[in-house]
Formats: C-alpha cells, sequence, structure tokens
C-alpha cells in the first residue's frame, strides 16, 4: 500500500490543519470499510444538502445522530433481543454507524425517518463576515493633488 506524506502540507500552511487531518484520515483509513448501511448524499440547491441513510427496521428510539467537532455521526443500536427461533435469518439485525465530515459551517438542519430511510437536512450557511464583499473604487483627484502639493512643501523648504 502507497502511503503519501503530508508534512509538507503542515510545515508550509497555516490553518488547513483539519483538511490535512481529514486527507491524512482518508488516505490511512481501511480501504476495505463496510458499506452498510448504505445511503446518498443529494446537493439540493447552492447552500443545501441531503443525507439519506437505509435504516430499515430501525425505530426512532433506536437512531441516534450527532454533530460533534465537524462530524455527523448516525448511530443505530438495535433494543429488542429477537428470541424467535428462524429456519434462516438474511434481515441483519446489528447495530450501525456511520460518520460524514462536514465542511466549515455546514449546519444539521433537521432529520426525518421515513419507509425506512433517514434524511438529514444540511445547509451551509456561510456568516456575513466571510461572504465576498465588492469595494467601490473612488474616482477623485484629491490623493494625488495632496501627495503634489506636498512634494512643493518639501522643494520649497529645501529652497528655504
Amino acid at each position: 500500500m502507497n502511503t503519501i506524506d503530508l508534512t509538507p502540507l503542515y510545515r508550509s500552511s497555516i490553518g488547513f490543519d483539519r483538511l490535512a487531518s481529514l486527507l491524512d484520515s482518508a488516505l490511512t483509513s481501511d480501504t476495505t470499510a463496510s458499506g452498510y448501511p448504505p445511503y446518498n448524499i443529494e446537493v439540493l440547491d447552492d447552500n443545501g444538502y441531503a443525507i439519506t441513510v437505509a435504516v430499515a427496521g430501525f425505530s426512532k428510539e433506536e437512531l441516534n445522530i450527532q454533530v460533534e467537532k465537524g462530524v455527523l455521526t448516525i448511530r443505530g443500536n438495535k433494543t429488542d433481543k429477537d428470541e424467535h427461533e428462524y429456519l434462516y435469518q438474511g434481515i441483519a439485525n446489528r447495530s450501525i454507524e456511520r460518520k460524514f465530515n462536514l465542511a466549515d459551517y455546514v449546519e444539521v438542519t433537521r432529520a426525518e425517518l421515513s419507509n425506512g430511510l433517514l434524511t438529514i437536512s444540511l445547509v451551509k450557511d456561510i456568516p456575513e463576515a466571510m461572504k465576498p464583499k465588492t469595494i467601490a473604487i473612488n474616482q477623485s483627484g484629491k490623493v494625488l493633488d495632496y501627495k503634489v502639493d506636498k512634494e512643493k512643501e518639501t522643494q520649497e523648504e529645501k529652497v528655504a
């Protein structure tokens, strides 16, 4: 397995440590990670997203959704112990856990459980201070005039 050394990225950048650690964890994570439970990530609009996770067999009381340090974690723990005698059991009766790394300013707005699908709505809400601003360019000769007048005064002082 090839590994990528991200040390130069840590040395030459400031404030990108979360991105570097995210890349590092993605590159070192187990490539045989379970695809269970299956999920979709949908783009709703410029700032809206939805994650839909297949959680068939789980009630809303058995599901836990948590956001901590930019990581959305969905857990499902089966509470009832199945005491049936099966000839064949093809439906999984196991706990689930799925984690999603969230970008800065992405927040969970709501969660809905319908027909065995858990849909989590997210929105990217960038603060006004972080949004791009257009700076107006003023056109006036005052700055130039002031500079020219200042140079004249300096020349007159040298002559005197």
